[in-house]
């Protein structure tokens, strides 16, 4: 295979899906990881990627998945998410456990995991989907927030401990982004869903993978830290002008 390799999970929807064909576009053979290994097939057969089940939230699937995988030049860790919108007085363990393992942990997980690869292509690039939520706090938000704060953290670790080595390391830090991330938060919620965009043009996957697609496609030596992209009309995570 001559074209480079990138590694893209939560690849079956949304942002992953969307970066997934961005890269793609941009000449990487996209490997894409998520649950939903049907969903993953007919993304893979249109853009001629390859398509493996992960949970990164299971250490044995996340080894099995790169053990699949003899090279990788990009990876983007996308797998994440949020449950629920409740106070710390009442907070949720379930859904901050299943925060803090699929947010902080899988991106643990899939780094470690393909990082020595990533080191030996000679050009290796680690992009990390957070969010607003990585820097600021909101109420009824304290599950995702600590959650997004911790995954910033050890993701920018990653800055320092590279040094002197061939890997770049990104951070993407979206505001609003119209995508199933909020069905999800309101377990199916369909209608609580919408009333998030209401009045409101937001960003759309799209919009985030044109901005992952440029990073990583910048020449070797030059590392886009962070880059924060919200709607025009979002000013903070609270702060937002709705017609």
């Amino acid at each position: 295979m001559n074209r480079p390799v990138a590694v893209v999970t939560g690849a079956s929807a949304g942002i992953g899906e969307a970066t997934a064909r961005h890269l793609a576009a941009k000449g990487f053979h996209v490997v894409l990881g998520a649950r939903r290994l049907d969903r993953l097939n007919v993304i893979a057969k249109e853009i001629d990627g390859t398509a493996i089940e992960l949970d990164v939230t299971d250490t044995a699937s996340v080894t099995a998945f790169a053990d699949e995988i003899p090279a990788a030049n990009v990876l983007v860790n996308n797998a994440g998410g949020a449950r629920g919108l409740s106070t710390v007085a009442d907070g949720d363990e379930e859904e901050w456990r299943w925060m803090w393992e699929t947010n902080v942990l899988g991106t643990l997980k899939v780094t470690k995991a393909l990082l020595p690869k990533l080191i030996a292509s000679g050009d290796g690039h680690v992009v990390t989907v957070t969010s607003i939520a990585a820097f600021e706090a909101y109420d009824n938000g304290s599950g995702y927030t600590s959650a997004k704060h911790a995954q910033s953290a050890l993701h920018r670790t990653l800055r320092g401990e590279l040094l002197g080595k061939p890997v770049r390391v990104t951070e993407i830090l979206p505001g609003m982004v119209e995508t199933d991330f909020s069905v999800n938060r309101f377990d199916g919620d369909a209608e609580r869903a919408a009333k998030v965009y209401e009045g409101i043009q937001p960003l759309t996957a799209d919009d985030v993978a044109d901005v992952i697609a440029f990073a990583v496609t910048r020449p070797a030596h030059v590392n886009l830290d962070s880059i924060v992209l919200k709607p025009r009309a979002q000013a903070s995570a609270t702060r937002a002008h709705r017609e």
